[in-house]
């Protein structure tokens, strides 16, 4: 019966829909029914994949009729296992893509999930089909690197997980960018780039973990993403520009402190300080600085993790030689997180008052003063350098290591937050409207008057004897004199009589007598 089950076949995209219909609808009362419905569901669609089921939302509506049958809702645990359990063992591209889709899916709503395929060893298991489907199959790709990244932010990986990957999987992934366009909305580039970044953040919780583990192992876990870069940094520049890219466009908070949490590592290290080229670090600096000035001001976790990687930012990259860029704009800037020359805001709280003055420190930053003679500095008191020093280094990358945010929430902003108080208070819900300003009337400006005559003064006429009103009440005028009549010239008596006697003879070939 399993194998008839097994053995479902379809010849038009409708009868493929009714099929599946007609597996999930099917009762499951025994466990043996139960794996018979999902091997045919899993058959049926992975048969289907190349011939209509061509996006991925196709395929996510296959899993989700799952989710929402009898078969999932009164065996869930059951079915989840079942499906991870499929991932371990499959190696066929189309049933993996199936699988690869639903714990996907799945795992975006439960995130237990993430935990329990992390246990079960699944991460392994994701980097031998990464590395071994390539570009053969370029939709499991794509989706093999999703499942690994959400499986990897949400939990930490285990040590043992974290030795498999190795440089030559790290080098992979940064020349998959170099080899992709140049169009940072490819869809290959953002799997690729967060799989890196979220690698990089569990290197910086082993690393700090270990330091407080007694149990760990002695020996310290290199983080594979900065030694690649380090190395052969210059060939892959692609993916700095990416990183910027995504920050500067990035609007979820998980998303930003990934990107940090590298930024920090990468400014930080020796053999990657001249990773970034200078036009890609101005560009950096200008989102920083765009960033901080429009957080509000509850958003001190996000603002702290932006000052501590500004900071070796500007002293220890290209942008710490001269010319200085935006030198006045970062001043105004830290003034403006001090809090002062602004009655508007709250005060900041100490731990912004500190990294704003280390930033503050940086020697270019700093107004020139007048040479005083020199004083021996107190054993407790650290020097002011341009420059920060290991232990502000190594409690820097303990406390970035451990900031996180839930997926999904977005950064919040004081334009938006500015712009939704102005619509509450033209829009009140509940209790007495808020107090209104008075409205000020100001007086409208009197237009001038058009003159009734072109010169401005108007015309009026004497007083005439005999002048009547007519039946619409206005006065009658004279008529107007009329001009004199033009005078012709006075001719010579002589040239008079010669014009008279011409006139009275008669003309030429007149038969008329002259009397």
């Amino acid at each position: 019966m399993a194998n008839a089950q097994v053995s479902w076949s379809v010849e038009s995209e409708q009868q493929f829909w009714e099929t599946l219909t007609e597996i999930l609808s099917a009762p499951c009362t025994t466990p043996d029914l139960l794996d018979d419905a999902l091997r045919s569901w899993l058959h049926l669609v992975a048969k289907a994949r190349d011939d209509y089921l061509d996006s991925e939302d196709d395929i996510a509506s296959c899993s989700q009729g799952l989710l929402a049958s009898k078969i999932y809702c009164g065996n869930s645990d059951y079915v989840r296992m079942q499906i991870i359990y499929s991932l371990l063992q499959e190696d066929e591209f189309a049933p993996l893509h199936v699988i690869a889709n639903f714990l996907l899916l799945q795992g975006r709503t439960e995130e237990s999930t993430f935990r329990r395929m992390i246990n079960e060893g699944c991460f392994v298991r994701l980097l031998e089909l990464i590395k071994g489907c390539g570009q053969s199959d370029a939709r499991l790709h794509r989706l093999l690197l999703q499942l690994m990244y959400e499986m990897s932010r949400i939990e930490h990986l285990r040590h043992e997980d974290l030795m498999q990957v190795d440089d030559n999987f790290v080098m992979y992934l940064f020349q998959l960018i170099e080899a992709l366009s140049d169009d940072a909305s490819d869809p290959f580039h953002y799997p690729v780039i967060r799989v890196l970044l979220v690698l990089n953040e569990q290197y910086m919780v082993a690393s700090t973990s270990a330091a407080v583990d007694p149990t760990s192992p002695s020996s310290p876990m290199t983080n594979r993403v900065v030694k690649v870069l380090g190395v052969c940094g210059q060939s892959f520049r692609t993916f700095g520009e990416n990183v910027i890219l995504l920050l500067n466009r990035e609007t979820e908070t998980s998303q930003q402190l990934l990107i940090l949490k590298l930024l920090y590592l990468l400014f930080t290290t020796a053999a990657t300080y001249e990773y970034f080229y200078l036009n890609d670090l101005r560009v950096l600096l200008d989102v920083i600085i765009r960033n901080l000035l429009d957080l509000p001001a509850e958003a001190n976790m996000l603002r702290h993790t932006y000052l501590r990687v500004l900071a070796p930012l500007l002293s220890h990259t290209q942008l710490s030689q001269p010319p200085q860029y935006k030198r006045d704009q970062i001043i105004s800037l830290l003034e403006i997180l001090r809090g002062s020359g602004s009655a508007h805001f709250k005060p900041p709280e100490p731990t912004t008052l500190r990294l704003v003055e280390r930033v503050a420190a940086i020697s270019w930053l700093r107004d020139e003063e007048p040479e005083s003679p020199p004083t021996s500095p107190s054993p407790s008191a650290s020097p002011v350098v341009g420059t920060l020093s290991k232990s502000q280094t190594g409690s820097s990358v303990s406390v970035i290591a451990n900031v996180s945010e839930k997926p999904g929430v977005k950064t919040p902003s004081r334009k938006s937050e500015l712009g939704s108080e102005l619509k509450n208070v033209s829009a009140p819900v509940g209790g007495s409207p808020p107090r209104q300003p008075p409205k000020i009337v100001r007086p409208r400006k009197s237009l001038p008057e058009v003159p009734k005559h072109r010169h401005g003064v108007p015309f009026v006429h004497p007083p005439v004897a005999g002048l009547h009103l007519n039946g619409a009440g206005k006065k009658k005028l004279p008529p107007k004199i009329p001009p004199p009549r033009r005078r012709a010239k006075l001719l010579p008596a002589t040239a008079v009589d010669t014009r008279v006697a011409a006139e009275a003879l008669p003309a030429a070939g007149s038969t008329t007598p002259v009397s």
